[in-house]
């Protein structure tokens, strides 16, 4: 340890530590302009110089770069300090057009705040100042070099933190600007949008456009939130003038530390207050096909009474009903608990269903917990190296993917297992572009490599394990030449690829859809799960087995009982005593039967065996696989009910819309998919006739016989605690707590003095012993042949999310990516006369779609890929519907297509 003084108080610290540091430590402050929190200093504006006193000798330097010495005296504010900071920022001004009373960073501006606080009112060093063009070409934000400081933080920020380096100094001198492009122009460079630099900016001179629109000082409330968008989980603040949502700003959440992706800084609040928002209940007049106008009273009644009447006439099961992945726990929660309590069923599911359920299921089996083992930063931070299979973070989960680039830059090795030439593929050490749906096949390759190296845990094994034997005599047959074959990869890579992941001492599974979407998705995730467990990287720090979960709010969605298997918590409908204990805990009898799957609904639906069905939130007419089939299923039905925002494709087909309110309208919690529970908050009112979810489905459970009070969501999530033993310590005074301090929380969590769990199977599994899977390889359900001679995968953009309900009502982004396309190889483009830009016909034995051809060598010979965002060419009107044995899953990620020249 190191002893000092900073302005005569005295501090002791760890050797390294800067002067700011230590500064920071006893709360002293010290103005910074260029400065970045665990970033190299940058040391370039000079205006936290301090004065340094050691053994009667005096210097002048930059706290932020300049490392503590035992004996330092360090003045802070010296009568020499301020003139030299006032010179600083004297010289700064000279290069700085200042026009605060209209620049849109008035108020927020830190060179504005330290020259009022030292005085310096104008440039005592007038000159020519910088007159570069103004950069307006991002779609939300704008460069003025004139009051850029060249702090580097922008640069710095894309760079180090971010991880894209995106922008750079251009030129030289008095000419020198901020470019994002060899041109200078954000939109010809590889910028994502993300606005982190934005938020970095000390000045003006990076603005978001909508600053135009308010200054931070007519701001009435910062509300902390959740981002409705991917499980990340990142935290910020939405920004509230005159009632409305004007502004994001990124806060140092635990999955976040403050990054925000394009998504989340630019495409979270105008969806809200869109003017296509349904305010007013609406019921179909079926004579005239139109949706009319009706009371609440009358939508509710009508909703009631005909589902009663279809429960009395074919008996409970032949109900269902779907509660809302992107809706916070406490509207999943009361929606599981009207269909089991007033329907009295457990045909109850949610859109995990289609594309996480494998995960649920398949390390339920192997693990004992269906759900992500480690937190994000602890897999990107502690890594030596990330295994990334079938995910593609830079795009799906942004602020993971740049946590993982961050990884990779500071040394960490990373090994790609995916289809396509993600982005994440350029930097890693090892890509395997493997064939869609071999994973299992992948798995066992890398299992019969670590076995045959000698390289596998044999005493975790021992001790923690089961079922060893057996999957050691399958993985026998599975030789890198055999899986090479299969996997159509090299095999050497495939050995280097086992080698690296084994000797590491701390190496995380990362992983997503590309693994889950298959009809062997259960038994790919649990692949996964035994290639840890061979090598006893459970239940340690940077290690696990992590799928990134896609949607905000699936975890809690699995976790709140929205399920035929489960009700909270996890707790199975089959096992003994757990349907005994909520009939008594909800005061009614129960169905025993494990209900029916969302995926095997709809066909249900069309032989007639589901005749009534209640959606809250879901648009399965653009989410589901094989269009048709969905489309057909929902006119099968005797009736209808939505409980909706918009007028999506699937509302067309109801009986009833029940129009609910957002997350900026309501209080209640999301779960990431890290397991942690963390808050969402009202920050508007939006007008209209819409109503708080929650209230609309305890209205219906009255109305239909249970006699359900009226809660609010705190009072929910005390319920919910109540009968989940995972959830037993959380609540959302707990939340909002100093103790907590924003951090949320992970269950299991199953006191109220318990601290929440970040690593999960610590010394033992929840099963007890893990089982390692025996999985063999089984190709996909549907593969190419003469008619149909293309795989067809499908996957998500950086720009948008699953419907684009949220993030298609942001015209910018609509602007930047707003349209189908189809990635397939230039061979197979070459073959068919079609060239990049053409329009296509893409066609499966489903459907038929058009689209525009984007050629290339993403794909490898023989495959393709299409986003499912968009209307005027969805994929989903070609996948198929094969299901998956275990979770009932769909196959979205291969299906045989045929491609033609429009």
């Amino acid at each position: 340890m190191i002893h000092l003084t900073i302005d005569g108080i005295p501090v002791e610290v760890e050797k390294g530590t800067t002067i700011l540091q230590a500064a920071k430590q006893i709360g002293v402050k010290i103005p910074t302009l260029c400065y970045l929190e665990n970033v190299l200093p940058d040391g370039s504006c000079r205006l936290c110089v301090v004065e340094v006193t050691n053994n009667g000798r005096t210097k002048f330097d930059t706290a932020c770069t300049l490392r503590c010495s035992e004996g330092d005296e360090v003045q802070t504010m010296s009568e020499k300090v301020v003139k030299y900071r006032k010179e600083t920022l004297d010289l700064l001004l000279s290069d700085h057009r200042v026009h605060c009373f209209s620049c849109e960073a008035n108020g927020d501006c830190k060179l504005q705040d330290y020259c009022f606080e030292y005085g310096v009112e104008k440039t005592s060093f007038p000159g020519e100042m910088n007159n570069a063009p103004i950069d307006d070409t991002n779609k939300f934000f704008t460069y003025d070099p004139s009051l850029c400081i060249l702090c580097h933080r922008c640069v710095n920020t894309c760079k180090e933190i971010v991880g894209r380096g995106a922008i750079d100094t251009m030129n030289r001198g008095f000419q020198s600007v901020i470019g994002a492009h060899y041109k200078n122009t954000w939109n010809e460079g590889i910028c994502e949008s993300c606005g982190n630099c934005v938020q970095a900016c000390p000045t003006g001179a990076l603005t978001m456009k909508r600053r135009k629109k308010y200054r931070p000082y007519q701001v009435e409330k910062k509300v902390l939130t959740t981002c409705p968008h991917c499980a990340t989980g990142c935290q910020y603040y939405v920004l509230v003038k005159d009632g409305k949502v004007v502004d994001t700003e990124g806060y140092n959440g635990p999955s976040n530390k403050g990054l925000l992706c394009v998504k989340g800084r630019s495409g979270s609040f105008d969806f809200a207050q869109s003017p296509e928002r349904i305010k007013y209940p609406l019921i179909k007049n079926h004579e005239t096909g139109e949706f009319e106008r009706a009371t609440w009273d009358e939508a509710l009644d009508l909703v009631a009474s005909k589902f009663m009447e279809i429960k009395k006439q074919y008996g409970p099961d032949s109900l269902a009903g779907f509660a809302c992945s992107r809706s916070p726990n406490e509207d999943i929660y009361m929606v599981q608990k009207m269909v089991r309590t007033c329907f009295g069923t457990n045909n109850t599911d949610n859109c995990a269903r289609v594309c996480h359920s494998a995960s649920v299921a398949g390390l339920y089996m192997t693990l004992g917990s269906g759900a992500m083992t480690n937190p994000i930063e602890d897999i990107t931070k502690n890594a030596d190296v990330i295994m990334l299979v079938g995910s593609n973070p830079e795009e799906a989960h942004p602020v993971v993917g740049m946590q993982i680039r961050q990884a990779v830059k500071r040394g960490c090795k990373l090994i790609v297992v995916d289809p396509r030439d993600i982005g994440l593929a350029k930097k890693a050490d090892i890509h395997l572009k493997l064939k869609p749906g071999t994973n299992v096949a992948f798995a066992n390759g890398i299992m019969h490599v670590i076995i045959e190296e000698g390289l596998q845990d044999d005493k975790f094994i021992a001790e923690r394990t089961e079922g060893y034997e057996k999957i050691k005599e399958i993985v026998k047959e599975y030789t890198p030449e055999k899986v090479a074959e299969i996997c159509h990869i090299d095999p050497d890579d495939l050995r280097k690829a086992a080698i690296m992941y084994a000797k590491a001492d701390r190496a995380p599974i990362i992983y997503c859809l590309g693994v889950t979407e298959h009809s062997t998705g259960t038994e790919g995730v649990m692949s996964m799960s035994n290639m840890a467990m061979l090598v006893g990287k459970l239940g340690r720090p940077g290690c696990g087995v992590n799928p990134l979960r896609g949607q905000n709010n699936v975890q809690g969605a699995c976790d709140m009982g929205a399920s035929p298997t489960d009700f909270p918590g996890y707790q199975k409908v089959a096992a003994t005593g757990v349907v005994e204990k909520f009939e008594k805990a909800w005061g009614v009898p129960l169905n025993h039967n494990v209900g029916t799957h969302a995926t095997d609904v709809f066909p249900k639906a069309i032989t007639k065996e589901i005749r009534g069905l209640y959606i809250y939130g879901e648009d399965p007419v653009v989410t589901d696989p094989d269009t048709s089939h969905i489309i057909k299923a929902l006119k099968s039905l005797d009736f209808f009910v939505l409980q909706e925002l918009f007028m999506t494709e699937t509302a067309q087909y109801a009986d009833v819309i029940l129009p609910g309110v957002s997350y900026l309208e309501k209080e209640g919690t999301f779960t990431n998919t890290e397991r942690r529970v963390q808050r969402v908050r009202k920050a508007i009112t939006v007008p209209g006739e819409m109503r708080l979810d929650t209230d609309i489905i305890i209205d219906l459970m009255n109305r239909m016989g249970y006699p359900q009070p009226h809660l609010t969501s705190a009072e929910i999530m005390d319920e919910i605690a109540s009968v989940t033993p995972s959830f037993g310590g959380i609540s959302h005074a707990r939340l909002d707590s100093e103790e907590v301090g924003g951090k949320g929380l992970q269950w299991p969590c199953p006191t109220k003095e318990h601290p929440g769990t970040p690593i999960m199977h610590v010394g033992k599994f929840s099963r007890g012993l893990g089982w390692f899977y025996p999985a063999e390889y089984v190709p996909s359900a549907e593969l190419p042949d003469e008619e149909y001679p293309i795989i067809l995968m499908t996957g998500r953009i950086l720009y948008h999310y699953t419907t684009r309900a949220m993030t298609g009502k942001t015209p910018e982004l609509m602007e930047i990516e707003g349209h189908s396309f189809i990635e397939m190889n230039i061979v197979d483009a070459e073959k068919l006369g079609i060239r990049n830009g053409d329009k296509v016909r893409v066609s499966s034995r489903r459907g038929s779609i058009e689209s525009t051809a984007r050629v290339g060598t993403k794909t490898s010979p023989g495959e393709s890929w299409m986003p499912f965002h968009f209307p005027d060419g969805n994929a989903n009107w070609l996948t198929n519907a094969a299901l998956d044995k275990y979770a009932r899953i769909p196959e979205y990620k291969v299906c045989a297509i045929k491609i033609e020249k429009a």
